[in-house]
């Protein structure tokens, strides 16, 4: 009885095993990828520079013209530029991914006991990091400024990791071109067309109803504009309306697509 049991058993936790193996050598990956911004600080610039510039830049131009005053304006500015910030910074998932193959050191992983996977999965998982260093220097530029999100703490925390999910979610579209694209700087302005229109067609810096009428179905329906209201109700008054949810199934789909294309891709290329 027991020699009839024991193959199927084997099997359970042969396949257990690798996929707590896949698991350690992804996070190994990971912990890699934060070695490398360690080692190499200019990587987080993007992250920490953007949010400080682009929100000074941003409320002092705009302020006081669609708003009267900055610190009215700062409401609608902080989530605008707290999306654009870290969905924009997702980017380097994909340049980053395509720089590491071009220089070999995909080929120096297969050489090794490893997840074929892990490399790819680890990749993607530290960029989290960043998406959260983005988020967190958003809202204290926005607090100096004279932010006081209506929500609370609590609701300001939702919205960040709304952000930082839906970023991650975006990323999978990034590693995707990051795999199939010839060279770093390919991947970057194939990244770069994409996210520009996505996120100024949006209402991320001023509202729709000043736009044309021509253009504000487009606004309407950009995805980019569905997370930005559902981060300012969040914050702002502490609601969760339609707009989250749109937002939460648009990165499910999202990973739904490009998680399996990708990995096809990376183990075709790998």
């Amino acid at each position: 009885m027991s020699t009839l049991i024991k193959p199927g058993v084997d099997r359970q936790l042969k396949n257990h095993t690798s996929f707590g193996q896949s698991v350690r050598n992804s996070l190994t990956m990971a912990y890699r990828g934060l070695l490398k911004i360690r080692r190499t600080p200019e990587q987080l610039f993007d992250v920490t520079l953007q949010p400080i510039i682009f929100t000074l830049m941003f409320t002092y131009i705009f302020g006081g013209a669609i708003s009267g005053d900055v610190v009215s304006y700062l409401p609608v500015i902080i989530p605008g530029i707290l999306v654009q910030t870290v969905i924009t910074t997702s980017i380097v998932t994909g340049v980053q991914l395509r720089e590491d193959m071009e220089k070999g050191v995909f080929d120096r992983f297969k050489s090794l006991p490893i997840s074929r996977i892990a490399p790819l999965a680890g990749a993607l998982l530290a960029d989290t990091i960043r998406y959260t260093i983005a988020t967190v220097l958003t809202f204290i530029m926005g607090y100096i400024m004279g932010f006081r999100p209506e929500g609370g703490i609590g609701y300001v925390a939702i919205a960040a990791l709304l952000v930082i999910f839906c970023s991650w979610a975006i990323s999978w579209i990034f590693a995707f071109f990051g795999v199939i694209a010839r060279t770093a700087s390919s991947v970057q302005g194939i990244s770069m067309i994409v996210l520009f229109p996505l996120t100024f067609l949006s209402n991320a810096f001023v509202p729709v109803d000043t736009m044309p009428n021509w253009l504000q179905w487009f606004v309407n329906a950009n995805p980019i504009s569905h997370l930005v209201s559902a981060v300012r109700l969040l914050v702002n008054s502490g609601t969760v309306g339609s707009d989250l949810v749109y937002s939460l199934v648009g990165a499910a789909v999202i990973v739904a697509i490009f998680a399996p294309i990708t990995v096809r891709a990376y183990m075709r290329r790998t």
